[in-house]
């Protein structure tokens, strides 16, 4: 898919972008025939929409297209590869570097399909590289994002706990990272019982997946990502209507790994750490039971009011190890709640955070790199309604209200006040195709962390 750009310029048709408002302006300079043309077939720079220019003897030689490389370099020309006939193609358009490289992000963001198991009907259209184009930024970003796609799209048949083990072991050999997996019964022995409990259920062990790299003295970065990679809600069984979009509930690890590899290829001057507690929360005789009591890593104990909230189960003795090496930043990213989706959309990722310049951090860069991202509150006043009578705390309010909220504050009791920490309550997959985010799974939240932290950090 990173094949579509180029540099063999041979042959290749040349792309000219008008928009809306600069239509009258670029028809007035345009050749007589030009203008001619593009009044004949009703031209109107509709963003994405494109017409063939002949030349002389007939032969395309310009495609005009209506986009604006000024307000949206992103998304402007990534719908082509896939609409455009298959050919190379250039663009007319100077572009300084930062321009250049969303294009050319864009643009390979666009080429993408899942293959796995079906090949597709036609190949994509081929970008030659713009000049000033960040090349390395743009395949290491392009890489990650593929990344994740491909682990969300895949079934629970073919990617369950051991499998997520061994595409994040995979991830590891390729930057010399190391990666240790805790895996069934040893999640008991090492003392991770809320991924245990969940996870007990199914023929596939639950485990624990732990990479590490970079150097030791480094600032510590920790990133987290709920692995849930079925999830039939357990006992409190979900809606079959619900069940058809729980292949992605391991989104969250699937972000995380791809953010990883994109900063590992990028040699970021951090200290990394990934944390994935992976399982599938299934039915049989020994799944966790509603009003169970669980004890946690950190040693609270939870009342399990509800089996499908099992997100926030695995995460927190996550959470809490990850918290226990004080990292610089702690970053945990999950498809935790459908009430954040009621609340925002399937578009803008909620995020929840104990730290007011790490929030607005975050926010600028989704800013800047179109990756929507919104904050809402960690509103202590509603702790109370996780309180429970027979534990410390229960994993479910008793109402319906502030679903996104209720999970933040769950979590939040296993990460200190005074640790960097956000939490991205994410969708991770495009519930309809737009240009460059084609339907299925998405890096939602990936390349505004992996800007924030790159500017964070160097």
């Amino acid at each position: 898919m990173l094949n579509t750009l180029t540099d063999e310029k041979s042959g290749a048709i040349t792309i000219s972008t008008i928009d809306k408002e600069g239509l009258a302006r670029s028809l007035a300079k345009a050749p007589a025939r030009e203008r001619a043309w593009l009044k004949t077939l009703g031209f109107a720079a509709e963003p994405g929409k494109f017409v063939f220019l002949p030349d002389s003897d007939g032969r395309p030689n310009k495609v005009v297209v209506g986009a604006s490389l000024e307000r949206d370099p992103l998304w402007a020309l990534a719908g082509l590869p896939d609409s455009l006939p298959e050919g190379r193609y250039r663009l007319d358009a100077r572009l300084d570097r930062e321009r250049a490289t969303k294009v050319a992000l864009g643009w390979a963001l666009g080429a993408y399909a899942f293959t796995r198991y079906k090949t597709p009907k036609r190949g994509f259209a081929n970008l030659v590289w713009p000049a000033q184009a960040d090349r390395q930024e743009v395949e290491r970003l392009a890489r990650g994002v593929f990344l994740a796609r491909d682990l969300i799209n895949t079934p629970a048949e073919d990617l369950g706990p051991s499998e997520l083990a061994a595409a994040a072991s995979k991830v590891a050999r390729q930057y010399d990272a190391s990666c240790t997996v805790i895996s069934g019964s040893d999640l008991l022995k090492k003392n991770y019982p809320t991924v245990h409990a969940v996870g007990r259920a199914s023929s596939r062990p639950p485990c624990l997946i732990d990479l590490r790299w970079g150097r030791k003295n480094a600032p510590k970065v920790t990133l987290v990502g709920k692995g849930v990679c079925f999830d039939t809600g357990g006992l409190d069984l979900k809606p079959a209507a619900n069940m058809l979009q729980m292949k992605k509930d391991m989104g969250g690890a699937a972000v995380v790994l791809g953010l990883a590899s994109a900063l590992m290829s990028a040699k970021a001057p951090i200290r990394l750490r990934v944390l994935i507690p992976a399982v599938e929360n299934s039915v049989s005789a020994n799944a966790i039971r509603p009003l169970d009591i669980v004890r946690t890593r950190s040693g609270k104990t939870v009342e399990i009011g509800n089996t499908d909230a099992e997100g926030r189960l695995i995460l927190c003795d996550a959470l809490f190890e990850a918290d226990s090496e004080n990292p610089s930043l702690l970053v945990d990213c999950a498809t935790l709640t459908g009430a954040a989706r009621v609340a925002l959309g399937p578009e803008v990722q909620a995020l929840f955070c104990n730290d007011d310049a790490l929030a607005e951090a975050i926010l600028r860069a989704s800013v800047d790199v179109a990756d929507p991202i919104w904050r809402l509150p960690i509103w202590k006043p509603y702790r109370k309604l996780i309180d429970s009578k027979v534990a410390d705390f229960n994993n479910v309010a008793d109402g319906p209200f502030a679903g996104s909220i209720i999970g933040a504050l769950y979590l939040a009791e296993f990460v200190r006040e005074s640790t960097p920490w956000a939490h991205l309550d994410i969708m991770a997959s495009n519930s309809k195709p737009r240009p460059g985010r084609p339907e299925g799974g998405e890096a939602t939240g990936l390349r505004a962390l992996y800007r924030m932290i790159r500017q964070r950090f160097g």
